[in-house]
């Protein structure tokens, strides 16, 4: 819940640092590309993008430490995007 309330503050100043440069009608493209660089990073962290016999090979050469830090990281990540996002595409139907 605080990794997700946090993304809604990032969502927040991504909104008004795009009043304040170029206005509300591209407040959608900075929360976004916020929200994106997040989703990224957690779809990297989570091995999402590897294929399956990659994704095989570091399961079964990983400790339960580090799958235990990976899932972490991965799941903080998307709670700290997906705010981002919904307020991109909200904006974005709201304005155009």
């Amino acid at each position: 819940m605080k990794y997700f309330l946090l993304g809604i503050g990032l969502s927040l100043i991504g909104i008004l640092i795009s009043i304040f440069l170029w206005g509300i009608d591209k407040a959608y493209l900075v929360t976004g590309s916020i929200g994106f660089i997040f989703i990224g990073i957690s779809m990297v962290m989570s091995g999402s993008i590897a294929s399956g016999d990659r994704m095989r090979a570091n399961f079964a050469n990983e400790s339960a430490e580090d799958r235990k830090e990976r899932t972490r990281i991965t799941l903080t990540s998307m709670l700290l995007g997906l705010p981002s996002v919904l307020t991109a595409v909200l904006l974005y139907y709201l304005i155009t």
